[in-house]
């Protein structure tokens, strides 16, 4: 048996102004009339537009493939290649079914064979013809690059041509000549005529090699560092050429530093002991011990004023510790009983300048606490 109280779909309701067929009778003559005048239009359009290029589909009809439709004479395609009988500039080609990507599908071409390189503006050796700079590059050195047609050997050797022409070495060393006899130079240890032209030229100093180095501790060479360590001499009478003459080098640890300015032992040693600065080498072994007493003495003086300090902190904070704990102080008895220092006059300690007082029964001495 059915039951009677399950819900069922309710029965299709008509609308309440149903389409009459008179109304889809004339629905269906205006379509049509829309779709004659709508194919009548197209086919009067003017000539002058591509029409062909991209046609309009009509009612029921597919976009057509871009491949079966006109060209417009606008579009350039990498694909094909311009042909005398084509309409539009394009061969027929056939596809091939490969297309390039949309970004890519309108680009310029260029003929690199006949473009020039201007070098970015920059000047070129054909500006400047003269300019030996821009024919060859320069070296790490700042020295002019290998020349255009050299080869590698003969550029080798006018690289050491020139090293020996600065140092003066070898081919290029100053030699002895004959027309020189009334201002020949010899050697003031050995009268050899064959000086060391660099001591010569830069220090003042008339020296063999031979004699140099058998009488290194003499005449070795000292640095700028060395001489005012060494001998006390200030800055300004090493820079002094006058008085101290002195020979620049580059300097060994980093290209980039300052020259090394380098003095001859004995003649920094005739100053140093002369009357114009210590006296004699005791003067100046005295004068040295001084300064390094005094340094000694400034440090000394300075560990202890931190010292001090330090136990300035630590007593202040242990008396604020002890203060806030309620606990007993240093010196009282452990016991029942508690011991009550009794002070006596203040005196100054002369070594840390400071107050000390001392306790009468206990012996106990402490420093006055400055707040």
């Amino acid at each position: 048996m059915v039951s009677t109280d399950r819900p069922s779909t309710p029965p299709t309701r008509a609308p309440p102004n149903p389409i009459t067929p008179e109304q889809v009778r004339r629905m269906e003559e205006s379509r049509l009339k829309a779709k004659a005048l709508r194919q009548q239009n197209v086919g009067q359009a003017p000539p002058s537009k591509p029409t062909g290029a991209y046609p309009v589909p009509l009612a029921g009809q597919k976009r057509p493939h871009p491949s079966s439709a006109v060209v417009p004479p606008t579009s350039r395609d990498a694909r094909a290649t311009p042909g005398p009988n084509s309409n539009n500039g394009m061969s027929a080609a056939a596809d091939t079914g490969i297309r390039a990507a949309r970004k890519f599908q309108k680009f310029v071409e260029y003929d690199f064979s006949k473009m020039t390189d201007t070098k970015g503006g920059f000047m070129t050796a054909e500006d400047d013809p003269g300019n030996r700079a821009l024919h060859a590059p320069a070296g790490p050195d700042g020295e002019a690059g290998k020349p255009e047609g050299m080869s590698l050997k003969e550029w080798e050797h006018q690289q050491l041509r020139r090293r020996l022409r600065d140092a003066r070495a070898g081919p290029y060393e100053p030699g002895l000549s004959i027309l020189d006899a009334g201002e020949k130079k010899q050697c003031r240890e050995c009268g050899s005529l064959e000086l060391d032209w660099q001591y010569d030229e830069f220090l003042k100093c008339q020296v063999c090699v031979t004699c140099k180095e058998k009488m290194a501790e003499k005449y070795s060479l000292l640095t700028k560092s060395e001489a005012r360590e060494d001998y006390l001499l200030t800055d300004p009478e090493l820079k002094d050429e006058d008085l101290l003459p002195r020979m620049e080098k580059p300097n060994p640890h980093k290209s980039h530093w300052h020259n090394m300015m380098l003095f001859v032992r004995y003649q920094v040693e005739e100053y140093a002991f002369s009357e114009r600065k210590w006296g004699s080498a005791e003067a100046l072994d005295v004068e040295f011990e001084r300064r390094k007493q005094e340094a000694k003495d400034r440090k000394d003086k300075k560990f202890k004023s931190k010292l001090n300090e330090l136990k300035k902190r630590t007593r202040v904070e242990a008396y604020k510790r002890g203060r806030a704990g309620g606990g007993g102080e240093f010196g009282d008895v452990i016991g029942h009983g508690r011991h009550e220092h009794e002070w006596g006059r203040s005196i100054e300690d002369p070594e840390t300048g400071m107050s000390r007082k001392r306790c009468e029964e206990c012996g106990m001495e402490v420093e006055e606490l400055e707040f």
